[in-house]
């Protein structure tokens, strides 16, 4: 029997032509198209011919609609098994917090060829499109990445805030608009300067892009009186003072 293919596809940060080349050509080729909400997702239409093909909404919407990861993997494989090229598209990277390895595994132990494409991760792309490089001859060698869907206190955190805030560099938050205050509150209760300079950038590179500047003990009230929501990233760290508001 053959079976299809599936290619992980990362769409980028925001508008569709910050997709890599490869990812459009596998788009163009594929038969169904399972999206997420995040990246070009919404702009199928305008750069792609989809009138023969199936898109399917599997997206993850942060406290609302949510598709379980289960049930993307058996659609993934299903229409693998009948034939098809299937796309899963993913916002950012499929690598970074995008559960892609957990779809190449489903894949695999379905027997399902499967490959990766790449993208351009929110994590950096987007701090740069407000003037924020993450790393800095002279004032920084180093950025870590972290999740901030789960809170410091909750005991389900695999993230060490005392140890971050200690390490030095700077430190990119991505899904942490709803526990900003208290992830703030625990860097600078485990000793980060109340006063290093913060930003957050909320629907980076797209057309809504609105960003904030100011110091990390103001930034969980700058994010609440601006009603910054998902998707934002927020950037801690001498580098944000870099950037000209």
């Amino acid at each position: 029997m053959s079976y299809g293919e599936v290619t992980l596809v990362g769409g980028g940060p925001g508008d569709w032509d910050l997709l890599t080349v490869r990812g459009l050509r596998a788009l163009e080729a594929a038969d169904v198209i399972l999206t997420d909400h995040l990246g070009p997702a919404s702009q199928l239409g305008d750069f792609l011919d989809i009138s023969r093909k199936e898109l399917i909404d599997v997206s993850k919407l942060p406290y609302g609609k949510q598709v379980a990861q289960e049930r993307i993997n058996e659609l993934i494989v299903h229409h693998a098994l009948a034939g098809r090229r299937v796309v899963r598209l993913k916002g950012g990277d499929p690598y970074v917090f995008g559960r892609g390895f957990e779809e190449l595994a489903a894949c695999a132990a379905a027997g399902v060829s499967c490959t990766v494409v790449p993208g351009v991760t929110s994590a950096i792309s987007v701090p740069a499109a407000a003037g924020i490089p993450v790393t800095q001859r002279g004032m920084t060698h180093a950025f870590t990445v972290v999740s901030g869907h789960l809170a410091p206190s909750n005991p389900k955190s695999l993230v060490d805030w005392e140890a971050l805030a200690r390490v030095g560099g700077t430190i990119v938050v991505i899904m942490g608009v709803r526990h900003a205050p208290e992830i703030c509150s625990a860097l600078v209760d485990a000793g980060l300067a109340p006063t290093t300079p913060a930003a957050v950038i909320q629907e980076g590179e797209t057309a809504s892009q609105r960003a904030f500047y100011c110091e990390l003990s103001e930034l969980a009230s700058v994010m609440a009186s601006n009603a910054v929501a998902a998707p934002a990233v927020y950037i801690i760290g001498e580098v944000a003072g870099l950037a000209q508001p």
